[in-house]
């Protein structure tokens, strides 16, 4: 988020991994903009891995048009 200065890394099942903030970005004035980064980031990583599993099971399904499965 905010052109890489957060990124964050998540699994198929959406539990966070890592984090890693530009430390260009941590400022004892800003912590506001700091904290809607990282939220931009999971939010990111989260909508990121919907779309892959979303890809994966639409593959595996066949073309089935199943609600909540990328159909």
């Amino acid at each position: 988020a905010g052109g890489g200065m957060v990124t964050v890394v998540m699994n198929g099942v959406k539990q966070l991994r890592a984090v890693t903030i530009d430390p260009e970005v941590v400022s004892a004035d800003d912590v506001e903009m700091l904290q809607d980064l990282i939220v931009a980031a999971v939010n990111d990583a989260q909508r990121k891995v919907d779309e892959e599993v979303a890809g994966r099971m639409g593959g595996m399904m066949g073309g089935l048009r199943i609600p909540g499965f990328g159909g």
